[in-house]
């Protein structure tokens, strides 16, 4: 791995306390994914970016800037990628996934938020995080009060964008997000001094369509119900990657994983033992390095096939429409397309509920583990009609609550330990 300490220098990041993360995270990912057996090849390319997670995708990001090109950071499925592409800008995800952020997030927030808000919060404030420091804008959006409050701090000194996504899905809030894209549109025109046109905008859409085709095909290869040709830990390592990378790269390697999925499917190449458990998790997201649940899952006899969360399904599922000549009309499709994500922030929310029976079809599983992270509402009060509704299916369902820490881990062993002899 290259020597990145400069670069980090640079950035103004607190490099001796970043170096504490680059030394646990080898370990973790190695006890993770390294002890995985029969590992798609593909997953070699994964396993490298993570190698240099902090210096590979940074690098380029500062070439690119030194070409004049302009940086969000973003922390939600709902910020459309297509309008910055358009505009000659590149999108990158903001870290949030570890405990070892967390504590510098609740220097300036109550101990009672949830843990990727304060992870977040403190990636930022600890300088410890070089997405965080290269990023020239972020942007935010209404989903969740924590996150409305953080936009605060987190705006302190850099540039904050904020989308106001509407709470429900009636007709006219189809219309208000589409006016919200346009704004942001007009926003990132000014910012970046580029001009957005319909066909500059025509072809980030088909970008970003081509990269939600390659990402669902990787799923795809999950639902064959006699063979699991990869590992749920592995599906989940590389829709994380996904927000942070090009998304043409991104795209490229994708489609040929799923190739060599596909062809494990038809040789009957599988990494889990013929009869394993199927199990579909469900909840709030799991930003990189938040790899816990899906480790003990697959340590304990069981499979993830399948992921309805935004690290999962809701990333890549439906598509916005191409070929549309005017702006008006590619902004009302990119609204169609995003307000499609069914969120627990949105009332009523059956999609959510319909979404999750459907998946659980599809990809044949045997059981569902609803995950919420600590001092989520949303999802924790979601999660009475998602057991619900399972439960009225007869489809298995273990609700769990966790955090970041790993204090709980032989807690949740032993409860998912059960679940899975329980489905026989």
């Amino acid at each position: 791995m290259a020597d990145r300490r400069e670069m980090w220098k640079e950035l103004g990041m607190d490099v001796d306390t970043h170096d504490g993360l680059c030394a646990a995270l080898p370990v973790a990912f190695g006890d993770v994914y390294l002890s995985q057996k029969n590992r798609p090849e593909g997953m070699a390319f994964w396993d490298f970016v993570v190698s240099d997670i902090h210096g590979i995708r940074p690098a380029e990001l500062l070439e690119a800037q030194k070409e004049g090109r302009k940086v969000f950071g973003t922390f939600c499925v709902f910020v459309p990628d297509e309008i910055v592409v358009a505009a000659n800008g590149i999108v990158t995800g903001l870290c949030g996934g570890s405990q070892f952020w967390v504590p510098d997030g609740e220097k300036v927030l109550p101990k009672s938020t949830c843990p990727l808000v304060k992870a977040s919060v403190g990636a930022r404030l600890g300088r410890t995080c070089p997405f965080f420091r290269i990023a020239d804008m972020y942007v935010g959006e209404t989903t969740c009060d924590g996150k409305k409050k953080a936009y605060e701090i987190l705006g302190e000194d850099v540039p904050m964008y904020i989308m106001d996504l509407p709470q429900m899905k009636r007709e006219c809030d189809m219309l208000k997000w589409k006016d919200e894209i346009v704004a942001f549109a007009k926003k990132v025109e000014e910012f970046t001094g580029n001009t957005i046109t319909p066909e500059k905008l025509d072809e980030a859409i088909r970008l970003i369509n081509n990269k939600r085709k390659a990402l669902a095909r990787v799923f795809e290869a999950r639902k064959n119900p006699d063979n699991i040709p990869i590992s749920g830990t592995d599906a989940l390592l590389v829709t994380q990657i996904a927000f942070f990378d090009d998304p043409a790269r991104c795209a490229e390697m994708c489609n040929k994983l799923a190739d060599e999925l596909e062809e494990r499917n038809r040789q009957g190449v599988s990494v889990f033992e013929k009869g394993t458990k199927r199990i579909m998790i469900t909840g709030t997201p799991m930003a990189i390095p938040n790899w816990k649940l899906h480790h003990i899952v697959e340590t304990s006899g069981a499979a993830v096939v399948c992921e309805e969360m935004c690290t999962g399904t809701r990333y890549f599922e439906n598509l916005v429409e191409e070929g549309l000549g005017t702006l008006d009309e590619q902004y009302m499709a990119l609204s169609k397309r995003y307000m499609k994500n069914n969120c627990a922030c949105f009332t009523p929310n059956p999609g959510r509920v319909e979404d999750i029976l459907r998946l659980a079809k599809e990809y044949h599983v045997d059981g569902v583990i609803d995950v919420n992270l600590k001092f989520c509402c949303l999802y924790d009060t979601e999660g009475y009609s998602v057991e619900r509704a399972l439960k009225e299916a007869g489809i298995p369902v273990l609700g769990i609550e966790t955090d970041y820490d790993d204090g709980d881990s032989e807690q949740l062993r032993t409860r998912i330990g059960a679940f899975v002899e329980m489905l026989g």
